[in-house]
């Protein structure tokens, strides 16, 4: 899965299961999305229910 950061630069999941693991455990409360900020390998998503629909739907 490729999404865009907030830079809009394309940024490849590798591991989507692992990824959406992460983003649940650490970004959200009671399941929702907590307006964070994840960062990986230098790409920024903030985790707002429009990054939560694109990865979960």
């Amino acid at each position: 899965m490729i999404i865009k950061d907030l830079n809009g630069r394309d940024f490849e999941i590798l591991n989507l299961k692992e990824f959406k693991h992460h983003i649940l455990k650490y970004h959200t409360k009671n399941g929702l999305p907590d307006d964070s900020i994840h960062e990986e390998d230098g790409y920024y998503f903030r985790v707002d229910k429009f990054f939560f629909k694109e990865l979960f739907t």
